[in-house]
């Protein structure tokens, strides 16, 4: 009978002894194949943001419609589909589902390198946006079943990195590629490598048992919940709702400026697509991914004297985004726009890593997928949907005051919720003790 149950788990999956096949080595490769698998979903979605100029002039589109397609037409359907794909990894093998999530996006961005018109790139990228919609629910689940409490927001602090890795290779990939041979080669260039990690993934990775870094298997055995339970518990708790909002907030400011700033340096400083692309590239991947990670490691380091700190954190380095986010839209100097931009490209992320670790904290083993969905569903049909398209509306709107320079000042207005997003982390700090501890108690039952 115990060889039976053993083969059971073992066809599933997941490890039959965890302690023994989930040593610190494989949990360092483990965390890289999915930083990597991460890195894939944001080449492939933020590739967008660097060609948005050249699409403009070969499709004639309006900044209204490149709103739309960098923003509204992928935000709706990757943060919508992903609460029913997160409930599925409650309940099922999540190593697979990351895996046909990367087959999916990847090859939905080399299908973007087709398209004629503004309606078939909105498919495209509709498409992109529902395989992406697999990968991190499923992937945030895994690393918490890996790591310990303690050690989870730096874990979920280098997985992060893919953001700024993500955006260091599309802009720097797209940025040249598009100007030597066109922005539709630079669609299938990025886009084959994710089937290469989709392999990765599904061959060398192992299913991790739910609850093992936390010592609380019994639930990770007990039934997956329904998604109305997990989103009761989340939105009964002050600090969630803070958290998620605060990180919304931030997402509009971030998403605006990675997509926008390409075109607002081709515009107001007539700049090259290879030269933005290796300016912002090195920008956002050295200290983008330095914000990141920092702000994930020093979140768990202040956090064991008091578990606040993963919130505190992030209101010290978000509030300090806004001056320098001024400043650098209302420079006249692209070498000083640049340098100004240093520290917006470190603090443009530096919300992810401490707002998942404690999303994670606030529910229970069986709901973590499911949990971090409904975080990334707020955020981004708020930061991702409306970012870059109220960048786009404020553009044309302020064009007739403005003309060439309107998109400079649509993304100084949008540029001041980053004090708005700081208020709101500093507001969870308040009742995240006792959440935590109501989380934990709801476990129990």
């Amino acid at each position: 009978m115990t060889d039976q149950v053993s083969g059971a788990v073992i066809a599933r999956g997941v490890a039959a002894n965890p302690a023994e096949d989930f040593t610190p080595a494989y949990r360092t490769y483990a965390l890289t194949v999915l930083m990597l698998a991460y890195t894939a979903n944001y080449v492939d979605r933020q590739i967008l943001a660097i060609l948005l100029q050249p699409i403009k002039l070969d499709l004639g589109l309006s900044d209204t419609q490149l709103g739309f397609l960098s923003g509204l037409t992928f935000a709706i359907f990757y943060a919508t589909l992903g609460v029913p794909i997160a409930m599925w990894a409650d309940r099922s093998n999540r190593r697979n589902i990351i895996t046909l999530a990367l087959t999916i996006f990847s090859g939905m961005t080399v299908v973007c390198g087709f398209v004629t018109s503004f309606a078939q790139l909105a498919l495209a990228r509709i498409g992109v946006g529902v395989g992406e919609a697999g990968s991190s629910p499923p992937a945030h689940s895994m690393i918490a079943d890996m790591f310990p409490p303690e050690k989870r927001a730096s874990a979920m602090g280098f997985y992060s990195l893919g953001i700024n890795l993500g955006i260091l290779i599309g802009f720097l990939v797209g940025g040249w590629v598009s100007q030597w041979y066109g922005w539709r080669v630079a669609f299938f260039i990025v886009g084959a490598p994710g089937l290469i990690i989709a392999l990765l993934v599904r061959f060398t990775l192992k299913e991790p048992q739910r609850g093992h870094a936390d010592g609380l298997t019994s639930q990770g055995e007990a039934a997956a919940p329904r998604v109305g339970e997990v989103f009761s518990l989340l939105w009964s708790q002050k600090s969630f709702r803070h958290i998620s909002f605060g990180a919304a907030l931030a997402a509009i400011g971030g998403y605006a400026g990675v997509n926008w700033l390409p075109a607002f340096l081709a515009r107001s400083f007539e700049m090259s697509p290879g030269a933005i692309g290796t300016s912002l590239a090195l920008i956002i991947g050295i200290a983008g991914g330095a914000g990141t990670y920092f702000t994930g490691y020093f979140a768990d380091r202040l956090g064991k004297r008091d578990i606040r700190w993963n919130v505190w954190v992030f209101c010290i380095v978000g509030g300090l985004c806004f001056p320098f986010s001024a400043a650098m839209y209302l420079s006249g100097d692209k070498v000083m726009a640049l340098i100004f931009f240093v520290y917006p490209a470190f603090a443009g992320a530096a919300y992810v890593a401490p707002a998942l670790a404690m999303t994670q904290a606030l529910v229970t083993v069986r709901m973590r997928a499911q949990a971090s969905a409904i975080l990334f569903l707020i955020l981004n049909l708020i930061g991702m949907g409306l970012g870059p398209q109220l960048a786009g509306i404020l553009s044309d709107l302020y064009n007739p005051a403005y003309g060439q320079e309107s998109l400079r000042y649509s993304l100084l207005t949008i540029s001041v919720v980053w004090i708005w997003s700081a208020f709101h982390f500093l507001l969870a700090a308040r009742t995240l003790k006792d959440d935590i501890e109501r989380a934990r108690l709801h476990g129990l039952r």
